[in-house]
C-alpha cells in the first residue's frame, strides 16, 4: 500500500527526474540516463533487512545480465547514504544504492509505505526517453519480484 497522499505512477506516465546520493559518492538524476539506456528504479525499504538483502544481493549477482540488456538498475531507500554504503560493503554489491533520507523521490513515485517512514518495495522500468514502462509497487514491503520476472518485464520494453 502506498502513501494515500500520492498514488504510484504508472505506465505511460514521464518519470519525474530527481538527483540523490550515490554510493559510488556522485549525485545521480535520472535523467543522466535519457537517450542511454532503460532504467530500472527499485524501491527497498531498509538495508540490512532479510529481504532486502536478498533482494540486492540478487540485482548484483545478474549485474552483468541487467549491464547486457542496457538497463541501469537504481536501488533507492530511505536510508543515509552511510548506512547504504556499510550495506553495499558487508554484501559486495556490484549495483550503487542511492539515498532518498527525506523520502521526497518514494513520495512522488507513489512508493511511500503507509507509515510514511520507508519506502514500499516498488519498481518503475523508464526507457530511454523518460517514460515509465513498467510499475509495481508490493501489496507490502516484505514481497519483491524475482529477477527473472523483470527480465521478462525487460524484454517487453527492449523488444
Amino acid at each position: 500500500m502506498s502513501d494515500s497522499t500520492t498514488l504510484p505512477l504508472v505506465a505511460g506516465a514521464i518519470a519525474p527526474d530527481f538527483h540523490l546520493p550515490s554510493t559510488s559518492g556522485a549525485s545521480v538524476a535520472l535523467s543522466q540516463f535519457r537517450g542511454v539506456k532503460h532504467v530500472l528504479l527499485a524501491f527497498f525499504p531498509k538495508a540490512f533487512t532479510s529481504v532486502c538483502t536478498s533482494e540486492m544481493c540478487a540485482f548484483s549477482d545478474d549485474f552483468d545480465v541487467f549491464a547486457d540488456a542496457r538497463v541501469e538498475v537504481l536501488p533507492i531507500s530511505v536510508d543515509t547514504i552511510e548506512v547504504l554504503q556499510q550495506f553495499r560493503d558487508a554484501h559486495h554489491m556490484k549495483v550503487q544504492l542511492l539515498s532518498d533520507v527525506g523520502a521526497t523521490v518514494a513520495r512522488h513515485y507513489g512508493a511511500l509505505w503507509a507509515d510514511g517512514a520507508i519506502a514500499n518495495r516498488a519498481y518503475f522500468l523508464i526507457d530511454e526517453g523518460g517514460i515509465i514502462r513498467w510499475a509495481h509497487v508490493e501489496e507490502h514491503p516484505g514481497l519483491h519480484r524475482p529477477n527473472a520476472e523483470i527480465f521478462e518485464r525487460i524484454k517487453s520494453v527492449t523488444g
